[in-house]
């Protein structure tokens, strides 16, 4: 009796909803189960696209980390999903559909046990112990492609890429297109940046008609009157960059000059156009034949330079600016006075050349290499945005691959051999953690499992076949997969369905700390909105309503 009489403690604010325990940690799970499954059908060679139409158009796309960026996601513990397939999109470049389904895998296996009433910090501990022994497992089967002359190590990076892409919906031409993404990240060297790269879309053609530029290219810019006169082709021609305006300047409104004599006048007037013929005559002297402007090159400027045979184009990109300057060797000016020989690029050859609808200006055979430029061809926008993506995830993957020269088998095989590993490491584990770790190891099976249910396959019977090859006491069946044309097992690695090493383990890890995380939350607290939020008149309870009205004071509530 006396507990009643107690008074209540109120800790938390008005309208602060907590849900807390089992159900919460429970409905977690459930959500991020949803999330898995909008993305589940996208994994692997057969994987199907998702069209999602919102505030940006339509997109169509079976990249994971797309998708869950355009999912709008609300759910607190689910967003833990979206962030984990970023990063993998960041870290690695591929493998952004398989975190996902990882993490979700392990959640699922968790449920049952978390339901029973185990607590969850024991699942998690043996998780992390599980993703340990898996991430050395990965390392001691992964196979170095370091020491191999260029040659070799193109063929086998294009290897690489073409697993990535095969599942994308350029994998009709991956052959091609993992040919071009090789010899553009080689050609951007060890130390390459991304931004070095350049992806240039142009609706119209096939597919096949996409090329790769050894140097920069970019769209015509806009462009003045005496343009048409200018030379559109030059053998090694010097580049001067700038980053100023080559125009006349109309005069402030308000200026205001007082003159004596009105012969004076004609000085003033005179002065500007000395200026801006000092600069352009500079900028000829230097002895460039292109110039590039980040600003406005103005029409008196043009016609100048189309009478001295010389090139320019005003309003050039920042990003293809400083490629330009990269390549070419040059440095971006902000003034014309005193251009020194060392500050102009250079480039074999220069053209304005006509692609699709569009102009381009290509420098190609730049000496000092670090950059390329792939220029994209394709029917719909929606398709060439996709093929970009793809792309990305390509080049991304070669240029780890070009770094951590260490592959594994793909098509599911690493991920059998991890899960018959763990199932015997299990056996030698007393307690419930031999459970958790044996789920742990029944979960990395979903990645098989999807590829099958993604091509039509009887999943249940291509994974027997492949947990029997794996079992092998001889150990040779560690590198067999699922065949995806025709529903058995094959040696992926011999048939060259290629991952590096990095993805599978980032995967694993990321896939796995989310899934800790979740399974570590068990309250949820939504704090109202301050009353400031909320518009006058109404107060916490009364959200929405008596907003606005007359003689209600702040805070006061309708019962």
């Amino acid at each position: 009796m006396s507990n009643m009489l107690q008074p209540q403690i109120i800790l938390l604010k008005e309208g602060t909803d907590t849900s807390q325990g089992k159900p919460q940690l429970i409905s977690n799970i459930n959500a991020c189960m949803a999330v898995v499954d909008a993305v589940r059908t996208t994994l692997g060679p057969r994987g199907m696209d998702k069209l999602i139409h919102g505030d940006k158009g339509v997109t169509i796309s079976n990249d994971g980390a797309t998708i869950m960026k355009l999912l709008d996601i609300v759910h607190p513990a689910a967003k833990i999903l979206v962030d984990i397939a970023k990063s993998q999109d960041s870290e690695v470049g591929d493998g952004t559909t398989t975190v996902v389904l990882l993490a979700g895998e392990f959640l699922r296996e968790a449920k049952p046990f978390v339901e029973d009433g185990v607590h969850p910090q024991l699942i998690i501990r043996s998780f992390r112990a599980a993703v340990q022994l898996a991430v050395q497992k990965i390392k001691e089967l992964a196979i170095s492609i370091e020491g191999k002359s260029l040659e070799e190590k193109k063929s086998l990076l294009e290897r690489c890429a073409a697993t990535t892409l095969s599942s994308k919906l350029v994998g009709g031409e991956k052959e091609f297109f993992a040919k071009m993404v090789v010899d553009a990240v080689t050609q951007l060297g060890e130390e390459s940046r991304l931004s070095m790269l350049g992806i240039k879309k142009v609706q119209g053609g096939t597919m096949r008609d996409s090329f790769l530029v050894n140097g920069v290219a970019f769209k015509k810019t806009f462009s003045y009157a005496g343009f048409e006169q200018q030379p559109k082709s030059f053998d090694n021609p010097k580049i001067l960059l700038l980053n100023l305006e080559l125009e006349l300047k109309s005069e402030k409104e308000n200026a205001e000059v007082r003159l004596s004599d009105p012969t004076q006048y004609q000085s003033i007037v005179d002065a500007e156009w000395n200026i801006i013929y000092d600069k352009l005559d500079k900028c000829v002297k230097s002895g460039a034949k292109i110039v590039l402007s980040r600003l406005a090159i103005g029409d008196l400027a043009t016609q100048y330079f189309a009478d001295r045979d010389v090139f320019c184009a005003g309003r050039v990109m920042e990003e293809d600016l400083h490629r330009v300057a990269s390549a070419t060797g040059g440095a971006v000016q902000t003034t014309v006075n005193n251009v020194v020989p060392e500050v102009l690029g250079i480039c074999e050859r220069f053209e304005e050349k006509q692609v699709g609808n569009e102009r381009f200006n290509i420098f190609s055979g730049c000496p000092a290499g670090h950059t390329a430029t792939i220029v994209l061809r394709g029917g719909a926008d929606q398709f060439i945005e996709e093929a970009e993506r793809s792309l990305h995830d390509a080049i991304m993957i070669v240029r780890r691959a070009y770094k951590n020269s260490t592959v594994v088998a793909g098509g599911g095989a690493i991920d059998m051999e991890i899960s018959r590993y763990l199932r015997q490491h299990a056996r030698t584990i007393a307690g419930k953690s031999q459970l958790f770790i044996n789920s742990y190891a029944k979960a990395l099976e979903v990645i098989p499992r999807q590829l099958c249910d993604n091509a039509g396959f009887d999943a249940t019977d291509v994974l027997n076949k492949l947990r029997q090859k794996h079992a092998l006491a001889t150990g040779e069946g560690a590198l067999f997969g699922v065949e995806i044309n025709t529903g058995g097992i094959v040696d992926t690695f011999a048939n060259f369905v290629w991952e590096p090493a990095v993805v599978k383990i980032n995967a694993l890890t990321a896939a796995t700390e989310a899934a800790c995380l979740i399974l570590s939350v068990d309250e949820t607290i939504r704090n109202p909105k301050s009353e400031s939020a909320e518009g006058g008149g109404a107060g916490m309870g009364g959200r929405g309503r008596g907003r606005g009205m007359p003689g209600r004071g702040r805070g006061m509530r309708r019962r």
